[in-house]
């Protein structure tokens, strides 16, 4: 058991979490969660909060005291600033891990900075790695636990069965009645074309009350349907991808593509024409190149896939520079 110890900063941002904490447990050191809470100061460009803790509130930075960790993580632009305050307070004990771009502001500070293929970022330097998709939670011993605890919720429905992950609209690209319609339709389709089943339905906070009544109009029962927000129900989420036989899921979210890639079962990712941005197509692709998924398009060759697991890539980088 290694004594080497993360400190992993938690916001507000349950994505950038899940990425930080996916490399830490890959890892596998004694991990502590650091929860920072922002002021309104954080809108403030990088260059400005330089390497300090302008940004975060008092109660979050009396959280940062010493001893100061092996290693720091963090995701996205506003709490780079705070790991490299950590590491100069540590007089350059702590490893701060950057997950995502943050600007070239204080670049040469960070010991490794973890950026994905889709993002464009054409910079070259020794800090930095790329990987496929975001880094997640999503590992076989969890999905051996997630089936474990879900299987007699879905025994008695007919196999195969067939995950359908919805996210809905993003800051760019609407998720319309339509293409709620739209989607629908496609899964009825790709369905018949594995000799019928049953589907594991849930949605999001982004999905939108009238496409989630299309959704659950039109999808045929047998079907387990969990609606966002429903406090009556745990979310069966990973439950799903650890159970379902084929994953259907929306190409609006990076974390639920990469996700749903973590899984044995083919993944099929719905992005009609025009209807996702341009860096969450290019990721499409790297998925379709890489034989990880596929696009639910009608023109499926269906086979299992190599899981993708950004954090062990990350986590296997780390311990092999530092």
């Amino acid at each position: 058991m290694s004594d080497k110890t993360i400190w992993v900063l938690a916001d507000d941002r349950a994505g950038n979490n899940s990425q930080s904490l996916g490399v830490a447990e890959a890892l596998g050191f004694e991990t502590e969660i650091k929860q920072i809470r922002y002021t309104k100061w954080v809108k403030l460009p990088n260059c400005l909060r330089g390497a300090l803790t302008i940004g975060i509130d008092q109660a979050s930075a009396e959280r940062l005291k010493p001893p100061f960790p092996d290693f720091a993580i963090a995701a996205g632009r506003r709490a780079a600033p705070v790991l490299r305050w950590l590491k100069k307070q540590s007089g350059g004990k702590t490893k701060i891990i950057q997950i995502m771009f943050a600007g070239n502001v204080g670049i040469k500070d960070f010991d490794l900075i973890v950026l994905p293929e889709h993002d464009g970022c054409k910079l070259i330097r020794p800090n930095i790695l790329r990987v496929v998709g975001a880094p997640h939670r999503i590992t076989p011993e969890r999905l051996k636990s997630e089936r474990e605890k879900w299987a007699d919720a879905f025994k008695d429905l007919p196999v195969p069965k067939i995950a359908l992950i919805v996210g809905g609209a993003t800051k760019d690209k609407p998720f319309t009645p339509a293409m709620a319609q739209d989607l629908a339709d496609k899964a009825i389709a790709f369905s018949k074309t594995v000799n019928g089943g049953s589907f594991l339905v849930t949605t999001s906070r982004r999905t939108g009350a009238e496409q989630e009544k299309i959704l659950r109009d039109t999808l045929p029962d047998p079907k387990y349907f969990y609606g966002w927000g429903n406090t009556q129900a745990e979310n069966p989420y990973f439950g799903f991808l650890a159970c379902a036989d084929y994953i259907l899921v929306t190409g609006d979210s990076v974390s639920m593509c990469s996700e749903a890639c973590a899984a044995k079962a083919p993944v099929f990712i719905y992005a009609p024409q025009g209807g996702v941005g341009k860096k969450h197509a290019l990721l499409h692709q790297q998925l379709y190149n890489g034989g990880y998924a596929q696009p639910l398009n009608g023109d499926m060759n269906i086979k299992e896939h190599k899981p993708l697991n950004a954090a062990q890539v990350v986590a296997d980088e780390i311990k092999r520079r530092f």
